[in-house]
């Protein structure tokens, strides 16, 4: 068994959560079920990052404490993650007691074994809140940050601790050269660029804000400052180990960093650096994908672009909404939905395809066999099940996730295809027991073998399925993939379910 730490980038607690969080959590959950179909160790962490000037300016507005409000936004957070039965194993708070004594350990960590990565210097430039980040001239369009066009840049000037990033150039240059270290490819050759274009200091600090962790040491004036909220967020994926409590280096690094293609250079770069300067182990893997665009715009609080997540997953449920995303939505690269192609989705894979096949099966074993399913010889569609197997473990081994679920479907089309030419109906009518025998038990293995498969995407329909077949009432994932080789519902009693996509109601 191996270990598999995977994270997510915690998500800001400035307001509710919408598609673009949820496409991230979904597609790490996809990968979290599936590690643990292949017997690994998983550990999911996901959570709140809650400090910084564009929280306390958003409490503000709401007449709340910071504290009131990344309170209530966790919670609506998690009820969200709970809904769409996102299978984390963590959920992290930045304001946790334990996530501050982490950030403080390991900033002083950097100062005893780096003594030279932290310096004074007073500074000036522009700041976008919503990045919490001073941008770069490359960075700013029309006056405004490119990634917050609606929110005016505030130019600021004060004097804090800075982290000496430019002594980690080579570092940082041979880290994201390593083949597999930052993908897709197309993201490891903008990280590239950047650091050819140079490094930067970075300021860590922040001055006139209450509402962070306290810097362990003041600067020379005596002034006292808050860690700059990156440099408390980043941190998360190694506090969350119990760092620096006994035990924690069982836990760390983590085999992967799931986050969005607009925060990589926070990921590849700033935060290695802070552990190579701490002279701790850096993570192994990050995967950067891209953006779920609505008719091809991002959907988020800044962009004023309006979708109400609540409203998607209520549209036909929260596993079709799973389905939809991931399968729409290429795990590599930017994609872009709509309203009518969620509902062709729908109808045309998950009504008419899924749900159909596991209906048809399931009836015409009650109808002929009385639920019970019969042993059968391998037939072509046992060897389609092995093809679709084949190709699925290697597009979800490749984090490839739209491929994956492609691949299963595979085998749904091909089941359907298989009832069909068998027409088990008129095998019945002329009396053909051994041939009808064949039919259903091959049909059988074809659901078991979909139930595993399509777990990581549609968990709660892969269950019920799972459970009309008599295999027990939940997937024991121990042992799931060995069912894909060998099914074993020959000769189990089934029973008839309600549709698992029941298809919509027809317009007056």
């Amino acid at each position: 068994m191996s270990r598999f730490y995977i994270t997510t980038a915690i998500d800001y607690a400035n307001g509710e959560p919408h598609v673009g969080h949820a496409y991230e959590r979904l597609g790490a959950d996809a990968i979290a079920r599936y590690r643990r179909l292949r017997s690994d160790d998983v550990e999911f962490l996901i959570g709140m990052d809650e400090h910084g000037q564009k929280v306390a300016q958003a409490a503000e507005a709401q007449g709340l404490t910071p504290q009131a409000l990344t309170d209530r936004i966790a919670a609506q957070f998690k009820d969200t993650w709970d809904r769409l039965d996102i299978t984390y194993d963590r959920f992290i708070r930045t304001t946790e007691a334990g996530h501050k004594a982490g950030v403080r350990a390991l900033v002083e960590r950097i100062y005893a074994r780096s003594p030279d990565a932290f310096y004074e210097k007073e500074y000036e430039g522009y700041y976008c809140v919503g990045c919490e980040l001073f941008k770069r001239e490359a960075e700013i369009e029309d006056g405004h940050c490119i990634l917050h066009p609606t929110r005016t840049l505030e130019w600021k000037t004060e004097r804090n601790w800075f982290f000496r990033l430019s002594a980690y150039t080579e570092f940082a240059r041979k880290l994201n050269s390593r083949p597999g270290f930052i993908e897709p490819e197309a993201r490891r050759n903008e990280i590239l660029a950047l650091i050819d274009s140079g490094l930067e200091d970075i300021s860590v600090t922040r001055a006139r804000l209450a509402w962070g962790i306290p810097w362990p040491k003041p600067l020379s004036n005596g002034e006292s400052q808050v860690t700059w909220v990156w440099f408390d967020a980043l941190p998360n994926y190694l506090t969350a180990t119990g760092f620096p409590e006994v035990g924690w280096e069982k836990r760390w690094p983590a085999q992967i960093h799931v986050v969005g293609k607009d925060i990589t250079r926070l990921h590849c770069v700033i935060w290695p650096a802070m552990l190579e300067a701490a002279q701790l182990p850096h993570p192994e893997r990050v995967w950067a994908h891209g953006f779920a665009l609505f008719k091809g715009e991002k959907v988020s609080k800044s962009s004023g672009v309006a979708f109400s997540l609540d409203e998607a997953i209520s549209r036909h449920g929260p596993d079709a909404f799973r389905y939809f995303l991931l399968r729409e939505i290429p795990w590599d690269a930017d994609g872009t939905y709509t309203w009518e192609r969620f509902d062709e989705r729908y109808t045309a894979d998950l009504a008419d395809g899924f749900g159909n096949l596991a209906s048809r099966v399931l009836a015409m074993l009650g109808r002929y066999r009385d639920g019970k399913v019969p042993q059968g010889p391998p037939t072509e569609l046992d060897q389609a099940a092995t093809d679709s197997v084949a190709r699925y473990t290697k597009e979800m081994d490749a984090l490839l996730l739209h491929k994956g679920v492609s691949a299963a479907w595979e085998l749904v089309t091909a089941g359907n295809g298989y009832v069909d030419r068998r027409a088990p109906w008129t095998q019945a009518k002329a009396g053909d027991n051994a041939g009808l025998d064949e039919t259903l038990a091959a049909l059988a293995r074809t659901l078991e073998r979909l139930a595993v498969l399509l777990s990581p995407f549609i968990p709660d329909a892969s269950g019920k399925l799972w459970s009309a077949l008599g295999l027990g009432p939940s997937i024991p994932v121990a042992s799931a993939w060995d069912h894909l080789k060998n099914p074993v519902c020959g000769g189990g009693q089934t029973s008839r379910i309600p549709a698992l996509f029941p298809k919509p109601a027809a317009s007056p």
